[in-house]
């Protein structure tokens, strides 16, 4: 009697569900918010970066986009700091409702990853050389002119999309400047996109208001989160090939003005089964 008067209190929960149109974020979910800083709110060029300006604005789109994501109905959120060496926010100031991932983490480009219901790429900028783009590089202004993966050309967007992909988890927002939307579009289909500033220059943008970026932020993520099971993660073929091409010892950050691309550089190409294994050398 008690296993059927149990079967019936299932049975009529899962009708409220259908017929009362209860939403799945009520049944809880975890996101994971991995944070890169070129293209947040405010940031306009290198010397932002380089200062305390750029963690303080980098720490408050991290709280944006975390209100936004209990506001959807998450009930656990992890925040990567994936900016350089990953320890750019002061711990304090980060919502204490999430849980804030920091540091090196060898062999994994998203430390505890696993079981999110989806993924935000936050701050996130252009591939190296894209015209216009903020501060636009591939994983290393220093080091890499290009990236290509299978042959198509490729900066952070596409390859975190892909990594993410490998643990069946979709990249349902990113967030940066318009060519760094554009680019999230023309590799994520359905990708809710948050357009924090327009790109100008490798040194310059026409800025959002930071408060009203911010808004934006939670909104944007609140809109992708309720999509979360209508984006999928995308598929290449595999085993998938990375092309690296190296710039010389000496060179020019990709995104200084003054840079010019290198007629030969170093070109170095790895085949695997998981791009993350190849991004991170562990193949």
């Amino acid at each position: 009697m008690v296993i059927l008067r149990q079967q019936i209190v299932v049975l009529i929960a899962c009708s409220l569900v259908l017929c009362l149109g209860i939403p799945a974020a009520a049944q809880g979910f975890k996101v994971y918010v991995a944070t890169d800083m070129e293209g947040c709110s405010g940031i306009t060029g290198s010397v932002q970066i380089a200062a305390e300006e750029g963690k303080q604005l980098m720490a408050g789109d991290m709280n944006a986009c975390i209100e936004g994501c209990f506001a959807a109905g998450a009930t656990e959120v992890v925040v990567r700091d994936i900016h350089a060496g990953g320890n750019n926010v002061n711990p304090k100031v980060i919502d204490r409702r999430a849980k804030l991932v920091q540091g090196s983490t060898p062999g994994k480009r998203f430390k505890e990853v696993e079981g999110s219901a989806a993924i935000i790429l936050l701050g996130y900028h252009a591939k190296a050389l894209t015209p216009g783009g903020t501060l636009a590089h591939s994983f290393s202004s220093a080091s890499i002119q290009g990236m290509w993966l299978n042959g198509r050309e490729v900066g952070e967007v596409g390859v975190d999309a892909t990594i993410a992909a490998e643990y069946r988890i979709p990249v349902v927002m990113v967030a940066g400047d318009d060519k760094t939307c554009a680019e999230a579009r023309s590799w994520i289909p359905g990708v809710v996109t948050c357009q924090t500033k327009k790109g100008t220059g490798p040194q310059s943008a026409h800025l959002v208001p930071v408060e009203d970026s911010r808004r934006l932020i939670t909104q944007k993520t609140k809109e992708a989160l309720a999509k979360r099971q209508e984006i999928r993660p995308i598929k290449i073929a595999y085993p998938a090939t990375i092309r690296w091409d190296y710039l010389p010892r000496g060179s020019l950050r990709t995104h200084n003005p003054a840079f010019k691309p290198v007629d030969n550089p170093r070109r170095v190409e790895k085949t695997g089964e998981s791009v993350e294994a190849l991004l991170l050398g562990k193949k």
